[in-house]
């Protein structure tokens, strides 16, 4: 799939559980032939704030707790930046994410999934936020089949995965996750398949581009 759209491009992909928005991710990213980041974002958010891939790893995409449950539960809470002793790990390991996330934007077109990315780069002309989401049980046979789960474990994964995502979406960004204001475009993975929402993401980038040619004449 070969896109061959012009221009700087950032799309930001949020997405419930089983909703399958990495495979969408990377999949919109191969057609645009640009890098996708989810757990990548990791690696190179690590290197950049000097905290461990561990500590990244664990906290990533976690609700802020209270400082007392952090300085019990995170051995290493003391150790990175002295002038941040105060802040609990994840609120570290959000703005290490956050920083990245806007340096990665401000060097090369990309697409980003989850961690609030949307919010970190609100305000970006040539952002384009997307949410998925699908119908309840194709999302629970999409888990079953990509973590080899029973459906009773497919169902309880993408319970407590969605309202962990919501969670964290909405401790720290000033919108609510998956509500349809939120973003620049909703879209239903089960109504489309995957194709045909990486086609529908594409076809919106191209429409506001034109759009926004159009507007600056």
């Amino acid at each position: 799939m070969d896109a061959k759209i012009d221009g700087r491009i950032i799309v930001t992909i949020g997405r419930e559980s089983g909703s399958g928005g990495r495979k969408i991710g990377l999949a919109l990213a191969d057609a645009l032939g640009v890098k996708c980041y989810d757990k990548e974002l990791i690696k190179v958010a690590a290197a950049q704030s000097g905290l461990c891939e561990d500590i990244l790893e664990t906290h990533d995409e976690v609700p802020t707790r209270s400082f007392l449950y952090s300085l019990v539960m995170d051995t290493y809470s003391m150790s990175y930046h002295a002038g941040q002793v105060d802040m609990p790990m994840e609120q570290k390991v959000f703005l290490a994410q956050y920083n990245t996330i806007k340096e990665i934007a401000e060097k090369e077109s990309c697409v980003f999934v989850g961690r609030c990315a949307d919010y970190a780069l609100e305000g970006d002309p040539d952002l384009v936020s997307v949410f998925i989401t699908g119908e309840k049980e194709d999302k629970i046979s999409h888990v079953m089949e990509t973590y080899e789960l029973s459906y009773d474990k497919a169902k309880d994964y993408v319970q407590k995965t969605d309202k962990r995502r919501s969670n964290y979406y909405n401790y720290y960004s000033n919108k609510r996750w998956g509500e349809a204001q939120s973003y620049d475009l909703c879209l239903n993975r089960s109504a489309l398949g995957f194709d045909g929402t990486v086609e529908a993401i594409l076809e919106f980038i191209r429409l506001k581009k034109k759009h926004q040619e159009n507007a600056g004449k």
